[in-house]
């Protein structure tokens, strides 16, 4: 295990000075965060977080407001505004540093008072949303949870007899004139997501029984009356569920379904169901796209989409039959709150650094511009579109920061996490992103291989029991793409992934000789003892069809130890000490296995650190070495 200070001192001895890496990261560590825009009801104003809460109107010459519940600093997140516009709910740890409460603070036309407290808690709060009659307010709550909670986060060491911790997460009601908490929902029951009727009268919500990061995969749909508590069950969805949303007319409740592989990471069909019980009407059977954020118009027939859609987004109506309208497209990442008519959206790409922008939706204006000076230090973006067996596959290459076409570069291939997910343009952020190897005058891939969103379902399910195999000759006939096109040194390739990637990465340097060097970081070596060491085993059951008990072959058969024979490749290794959801054995597993075999390998595990890492000399430490072992073990040809 190593200390921050010995990683700092090692590295910078062993590694020498790197100015060009050094500037990205201190880049990026400066780069201004922009989270939880909020659009308020009656489309003229907005709220956001960004070095503190803040909120304005969304009229010329309007100067932005801060809202604080301290005097020293504190943290405020999770803005919601009260169905009249007039005022604002909102976390913030102003009493007890790590501890949030609600709060709630009028605004505009002389309402702007100091905010009031409203709870006293112990545990971890979140997702607050206004009842539609303003009485009520509803929150998540699990009760003594010592931090946030959620599968990235580093686990409690295990150490003496071992008994699971278990923080249930529970649907609140909190009465915004009094304060008074009522927990309403079961207390053996642990709640995802939830939203309100339109009457007020009742919610439903998404859940199953704890602990609460295994089970999300088998969460079912429930609605519960406010007042009594009384729940019903509403549907048992086949794949996993995200998102349910309470029609305007009380009749349907409309939610994403398919197959997701994290929890937050949401893709797949929209589905609606009858309030009353029923069968699921799947109304974006087949499309090429993955809904992955939704809410109704105001015509019960209606749905607002945010699409995943072949590397970019989509934002579009759907109606009940399927038919849609595109409102808006770009090459981007994008955080959305609002309807068809207003919106307050936060944009992202690998050109543009997060702001907030407002207004008529698809048209919005920049609000914010907090982060005007910072300048990219990486290359060009380029879509790449390629074959693979039946699929069409889509990716983006980062051409190097100083390009010129009359040189040849490396190139560094970097398979996304997931597998359930899509790399889209996006401003870098410092943990893991390898944009910065283009600052370094490299090329930088990312390919969408088949089981990533944005292509709908038919193209995320493609790897069900056939992972390594597929998703491998996806990325392979990629990189051959952009060899061809562009002028890349092909006997200077490299591959580095994080999670889902570090599997991909551990597997491919088991099946080809094709890269020159690899970065392993969090990787699963042998999905065998995977399945009794990670701390989410419920994710692996869609994709590889039954345990590992009942069918023990089918994980054999994707499992990169079982091929390490076969490996040549230099191979950094990375992962935190509390990894529960990639335990670390797995890449020490890997790491071992090299080194028996000769193979050049380094083995660095991250002191306190889960699936995601926190400490800023950690993020780092892992840039540095990603960049300083590619730099070694591909060096130019003289």
């Amino acid at each position: 295990m190593l200390r921050s200070a010995f990683l700092t001192a090692a590295f910078l001895a062993s590694a020498g000075a790197q100015p060009m890496i050094d500037q990205a990261l201190d880049l990026l560590t400066k780069t201004h965060k922009i989270r939880d825009a909020a659009m308020s009801p009656d489309g003229r104003k907005v709220a956001w977080v960004q070095d503190g809460l803040h909120w304005t109107e969304l009229t010329s010459g309007a100067v932005p407001k801060t809202i604080t519940a301290c005097s020293a600093k504190c943290t405020s997140t999770a803005p919601a505004w009260s169905p009249d516009s007039s005022r604002i709910a909102f976390l913030s740890d102003a009493d007890k540093k790590g501890q949030p409460q609600l709060y709630i603070a009028g605004v505009g036309q002389g309402k702007n008072g100091p905010p009031k407290r409203l709870t006293n808690l112990t545990g971890h709060l979140q997702d607050i949303h206004w009842s539609p009659d303003g009485r009520s307010l509803a929150l998540l709550f699990a009760e003594n949870a010592p931090h946030s909670i959620g599968p990235v986060e580093a686990i409690v060491p295990e150490l003496g007899v071992i008994a699971e911790k278990i923080f249930v997460q529970r649907l609140a009601i909190v009465d915004p004139a009094t304060g008074s908490v009522r927990q309403i929902s079961p207390a053996n029951i642990h709640v995802y997501e939830y939203d309100w009727s339109p009457d007020s009268k009742f919610l439903v919500y998404s859940a199953a029984p704890p602990p609460g990061d295994d089970n999300w995969y088998i969460a079912e749909l429930y609605t519960i009356d406010a007042a009594s508590g009384s729940v019903q069950h509403l549907f048992k969805p086949d794949l996993q569920i995200a998102s349910p949303r309470w029609s305007p007319d009380g009749k349907t409740i409309a939610f994403i379904g398919g197959l997701m592989s994290d929890e937050g990471s949401v893709g797949g069909d929209i589905f609606t169901v009858p309030v009353n019980g029923g069968a699921a009407t799947n109304i974006t059977h087949a499309r090429k796209s993955s809904p992955s954020w939704i809410r109704w118009l105001s015509s019960s027939d209606t749905l607002l989409v945010l699409n995943h859609a072949m590397g970019s987004t989509v934002l579009e109506t759907i109606d009940l039959k399927g038919h849609a309208n595109t409102l808006w497209s770009g090459a981007e990442t994008t955080e959305i709150s609002g309807d068809e008519r207003t919106g307050a959206v936060i944009r992202s790409s690998w050109a543009q650094p997060p702001e907030l922008w407002a207004g008529q939706t698809g048209k919005w204006t920049q609000i914010t511009h907090v982060n005007a000076d910072r300048k990219p230090l990486w290359g060009e973006a380029k879509s790449v579109e390629w074959k693979s067996d039946k699929f069409d596959v889509q990716g983006w290459l980062l051409l190097p920061g100083k390009y010129d076409p009359a040189r040849r570069y490396p190139l560094i291939v970097v398979p996304h996490g997931g597998p359930s997910s899509e790399k889209r343009p996006a401003w870098p952020t410092p943990f893991f992103d390898l944009a910065m190897l283009s600052a370094r005058g490299y090329f930088v891939f990312y390919p969408n291989f088949r089981g990533s969103f944005g292509q709908g379902e038919a193209f995320t399910r493609a790897n069900v029991k056939d992972f390594g195999y597929g998703d491998l000759r996806d990325i392979l006939a990629g990189v051959d793409k952009v060899v061809r096109e562009y002028p890349i040194d092909d006997k200077r390739i490299g591959l580095a992934g994080w999670s889902y990637g570090g599997y991909m990465t551990m597997w491919a340097v088991t099946q080809t000789n094709r890269f020159r060097a690899a970065v392993a970081g969090a990787g699963v070596s042998d999905w065998e003892s995977y399945y009794g060491e990670n701390s989410i085993d419920q994710w692996m059951i869609p994709f590889f069809g039954a345990s590992v008990y009942d069918d023990p072959a089918i994980y054999a058969k994707s499992s990169p130890i079982n091929f390490i024979k076969n490996a040549k490749t230099p191979t950094l290794v990375l992962v935190g000490e509390l990894d529960g959801e990639v335990p670390p054995p797995q890449s020490r597993e890997f790491w071992h296995a090299l080194k028996a075999f000769g193979i050049k390998t380094e083995m660095v595990i991250y002191q306190g650190e889960g699936h995601v890492f926190h400490a800023p000399d950690h993020i780092q430490d892992v840039m540095r070495r990603t960049v300083n072992w590619f730099d070694k073990n591909m060096p130019a040809t003289p």
